[in-house]
Order: C-alpha cells, then structure tokens, then sequence
C-alpha cells in the first residue's frame, strides 16, 4: 500500500472514530436527557393529578366542614326532623353539591342520615356503607367524631374505587378525565396493585406512562392511577439528533474531501512525483530528466537536491565515461606503440646493416670498368686488369645480394608481426560503445568545449528548434562528441579558407523511421569555402585534402567516416560548389532502450 492510501486509509479511521463517539454521545448521553425530560414531565404531570386530587378531597372536606357547622343540622341529629331532610338532603341537593354520598352521623357513629345517588342515572349507588346502621367499628374516623376535626381520604365501596367523605364524590370516568383535563395530561384508574411500587415509569416507543398508587384510609391501595405522556420531546429530540448527525457526516465527508484534495496538492502529488523521478531515474538510468519542483516547501527544497545531485552524478558519469574512452585510447596506443617498438628493432638493425653493406658495395667502380671494356680502348694488361676486378666485383656483389636477401626476410616476418599486432588491436578497439542518454544541446555544448579556441572565434554554432525538440537521444556519446567537434573544426577551416573573418555553422537534426529503425540526422552547414562536385566523395577517403599540408592532414573527416561506420550510420557531404558553402549529413541508429541500458551498465 503507497502511502497516499496509508494516508487517506488514517484520516477516513480517524473520521469514522469521530463520527462513531458523536453517535455514541448522542445515543447515550443526549438521547438519555431528553427521555429523562420526558420521565420528569409525566412525573410532573402524575404530581399535578395528585394535586387535583388533593385539592377535590379538600374541597369536599371543606363542604362537608360547612355543613357539619350548620346550625340546622345540629339541630337534626337531635331531634331528627324530617322537613331537614325533604328540604336539605335531595336528589336536587346532592346534584347541586355535586357530590355521591351524604352522611350524617352522630358521635358514637350512628348514621343519623346517609343518601347516594349516581349523578348520572339519578338512581341510588346502594353503598354498603350508606346501607348499614353505623360506622364499623374499626373506622378510622370514629376518633375525629370526638375531636371534631376535619378529615379526607380515599375510601373503597362495594361499588369499586370511588372518592368519598362523609360528604364524597364518586370517581367516575368522568370525573377522573375532569382531572385529566385539569392537568392536562391523558389520564386512566387501574385497579390497584399491592405488589407495584407507590410510584414507576415505564416507557414505550412513543408514550411515557407513570403509575401511583393511592391508599384509602385503612392504608391499603385502593387505585391506581396512569399518566400517558406522549414522547414529543424525544421524538423531535431524536430528529434533531438525526439532522445534527446527517449534518455532522456531511460536513464530515466534505472535510474529509477537503483534507484529501490539499493533502494531495499540497503532500501527496509531490511526494508522487518525487518518487516516480527517483524510480524512473532507477529504472532507465537517464540522468537528463530534471523535476524542476517550482516549490519553497520541503519538496521544493527535496527535488532540487535531487535535482543537483542528479546532474552531478552525471558530470561524474559523463567525466568517467571519457577518462575510460581517453584511457581506452591510451591503453590501444600504449599496445600498439610497444608492439611496433619490439617489431621495428630488428628492422632498423638490419636496414642500417643492409644499407651500410650496400653503401660498400663497388657499384660505381664496376660500372666503370664494364664502361671502359665495352669501349676496347684498354691494352691487354688493363683489360685483363679489370676482367678480374670484374670477377672480385661480382663475386662482392653476390655476397651482399645473398646479405641483403636474408635481412629483407628477416623485415618480413617484422612485418607480418606489425600486421599481427596491428589486427589483434583493431578487433579490441571493435567493443561496444558505451550508450548514454543526452541532449543534443548539451552534446553540442561539450563538443564546442574541446575545440581550440581560434576555431570557435571564428565560428559560430547555430541550433535550430529541432535540434532542442528531438530531446534526449541514446548513442554513444564520446564518439558522436568527437565527431561533431571534428565537422566544427573542419567548418572553421572551410571559413578560413573563403577569407572571412567569422562564419556559421547551422545544425538541424530529426528523428527518421527506416524498416522499423529509429535514426538520428544531423545536418551541419556551414558558409565556408565549399567543395567541389568531383570532391563530394573523396574527401572521406585517407590523406584526401583540399586544405594544406600544414594546417591538414586528411585524416579529420575519415577518421568521422569510419567513426560513424563502426556506430552502424553514414556520412555524406553536399555543397553547392566553391564558395557556397557545405553541408554534412550524419545518420546515426539510436540504440532501443533495453540495448542502451545493457552498453551503460
């Protein structure tokens, strides 16, 4: 995994925990508040119904205060007056106290009087309690009828819970959602559950419902009653929760965009390309690529270190590659020169031998006594004189023949040890050149850097677009340098001969495809002296010179003919004719990619 996926992998985790503990929060610490809100407002709700009960007992309790007050029926619990009860204690009476159940009764709790009614039917409830001649015995109440005190609870008949006193109400449907409505809340009475808390909460997916007991006067659970609440609050809560959680992922998500897109311009795409130039910088090992990073961050300052060690890797590669080409050089010459130094001992040895005896020899004298007898003037003597000057002559002559017939052997096997010599050098000087890729910008630039100084004050180097355009090219770059340095001196030269001062060399070049093959073609013109039509092919030949011996040799262009050939390209020249000026084409095969790795290796 690269790092920009490491990279983006982190923040997304780092996004998801965040997103996960916001959820969390909000599940277990919002969500939670506003079901505690709920619970706290059906508890305040149950309160206020038990309130609104409170309050009815009270009232009742103050109703029945005012008529155990009256003075009228004090008067009929003692004399028990009949006219009291048509008068007092009637249907019509009951309905406009708003009450079930009347009561009067007297202090050892007897019931003086007792009437119910249901409110409703206007028909008779038929209470145990209001049937029976007194209180039971074990009625609370008995100790408040000689304390004269006032006292309300909730109290059980045979007719179910009902709110009753002395003076009570029954609690109907109606009246128990008449409390519902003054607490505003849904309100239902249960049956009462002794084995229940006084008070619970149990919640359901949309209602809060709060159960309470209540207690008549003996103490035992007489009702229950329910408060359903509706869970608004956590409704809405939970769609607040669900808006601010859709909003904190967008805004997640977007961040997270964001982050990504400045962590890639500003971090990553660098980093990338960073890395791509060393691993292509590995892989082809073509040390003209430039990053050219225009940044003043870390990886501004990353790549043009790279970029300046790049280029001095490669001065050192290039400085490396022409001390092995000149030692290369060196070293074929160092062989060649000891092996003709051993081979051309002998034969300057016998060669000054040779020519010694020879210089002895008594040519001239022979020659003049042949001269003298084919004349016939000599007497007899002297003829018979030099007849056997003659003998000893030849005989001399014979000798040094024989002499001179060995030592010339003796320069011929010295000579055939040259060639020897000589062929064993050539095929070592045929390895493979080392294949580099370069510009032929900077080639042309190194190419100027080694010629004299008077030729490039008299020449001028011109390079066109195409030249800049063809790009980096693999060839062998020590030979081509040496190549192109001997066209520039050879056009300086042409210069100098046409008279002028300061000349022009134009170099174009172009990328050519022949049967499946990539070349390279240099073209080089110059407005020097030019070269005659019946010269265009002899001036690649050896010792071929239209310049002077002084200055030339003819070796200059030829060594670039045999130069290109052995790189598997061609030279030609074109001219106009004298004084027009010259141009010389190179067409040199650039090496495949795999091909120029394994010659740099």
């Amino acid at each position: 995994m690269n790092i920009r996926l490491k990279v983006i992998a982190l923040i997304g985790a780092i996004f998801a925990v965040l997103v996960w503990a916001a959820v969390q929060v909000e599940r277990h610490v919002v969500m939670p508040s506003f079901a505690q809100l709920e619970r706290s407002d059906a508890q305040t709700a149950m309160r206020r119904i038990a309130y609104a009960l409170d309050r009815t007992l009270s009232e009742l309790g103050l109703l029945a205060t005012d008529w155990g007050n009256w003075e009228d029926t004090y008067r009929f619990v003692a004399d028990h007056n009949s006219a009291f009860v048509a008068a007092n204690i009637s249907n019509i009476a009951l309905r406009q106290l708003n009450v079930n159940v009347l009561m009067i009764v007297d202090r050892e709790g007897h019931l003086v009087q007792a009437r119910d009614l249901d409110l409703e039917s206007d028909q008779p409830l038929g209470l145990e309690l209001t049937s029976a001649p007194e209180l039971p015995a074990d009625f609370p109440w008995r100790a408040n009828l000689h304390a004269a005190t006032a006292v309300h609870c909730l109290l059980r008949t045979s007719e179910g819970i009902r709110g009753m006193v002395i003076i009570g109400r029954l609690l109907s449907p109606a009246v128990v959602r008449s409390l519902g409505a003054l607490a505003q809340v849904a309100l239902a009475m249960l049956p009462p559950d002794p084995s229940a808390a006084i008070e619970r909460v149990l919640e359901s997916d949309r209602v809060t419902h709060v159960y309470r007991s209540f207690n008549d006067l003996y103490g035992i659970p007489v009702m229950t009653l329910r408060v359903d609440v509706p869970r608004e609050i956590t409704l809405r809560g939970s769609r607040a929760v669900a808006y601010a959680s859709a909003c904190l992922i967008a805004a997640a998500v977007i961040v997270l965009i964001l982050l990504v897109v400045v962590l890639n311009r500003v971090v990553l795409n660098p980093l990338a390309r960073v890395t791509r130039h060393a691993v292509a910088l590995g892989e082809e090992r073509d040390l003209t690529t430039r990053l050219d990073l225009p940044r003043r961050d870390e990886f501004g300052v990353l790549a043009r270190e790279l970029d300046r060690m790049v280029e001095r890797v490669a001065e050192s590669r290039m400085q490396l590659v022409d001390q092995s080409f000149q030692a290369g050089f060196a070293e074929l010459a160092k062989g060649v020169l000891h092996n003709l130094g051993n081979a051309m001992t002998p034969i300057s040895v016998r060669l000054a031998s040779l020519t010694e005896r020879l210089r002895a020899a008594p040519i001239a004298d022979a020659e003049q006594a042949v001269a003298e007898l084919r004349e016939g003037t000599a007497d007899a003597a002297r003829s018979a004189d030099l007849e056997e000057f003659l003998r000893l002559a030849c005989k001399d002559l014979a000798a040094t023949v024989r002499s001179a017939q060995e030592d010339v052997a003796t320069i011929t096997r010295q000579a055939s040890l040259i060639q020897a010599a000589l062929t064993e050098q050539m095929s070592s000087a045929r390895n493979e050149h080392v294949i580099e890729p370069v510009r032929l910008t900077e080639l042309l630039a190194q190419s100027l850097e080694i010629v004299p100084d008077t030729c490039r004050a008299r020449l001028s180097i011109a390079a066109d677009e195409t030249v800049r355009g063809v790009g980096v090219v693999r060839v062998a770059r020590t030979v081509l340098r040496l190549i192109l340095q001997n066209l520039i001196i050879n056009a300086a030269d042409a210069v100098r001969d046409a008279g002028k001062d300061q000349g022009t060399l134009r170099v174009s070049a172009e990328i050519v495809h022949e049967a499946d093959q990539r070349q390279l073609h240099l073209q080089c013109v110059d407005d020097g002296v030019g070269i005659a039509a019946e010269n265009l092919e002899r001036v690649f030949e050896k010792g071929f010179t239209t310049k002077s011996p002084e200055t030339n040799h003819g070796i200059g262009l030829h060594w670039c003919a045999n130069a290109i050939g052995a790189l598997g390209g061609q030279i030609w020249a074109a001219s106009d004719g004298p004084g027009r000026g010259a141009a010389l084409h190179l067409l040199v095969p650039l090496t495949a990619r795999d091909t120029a790795l394994a010659g740099a290796t």
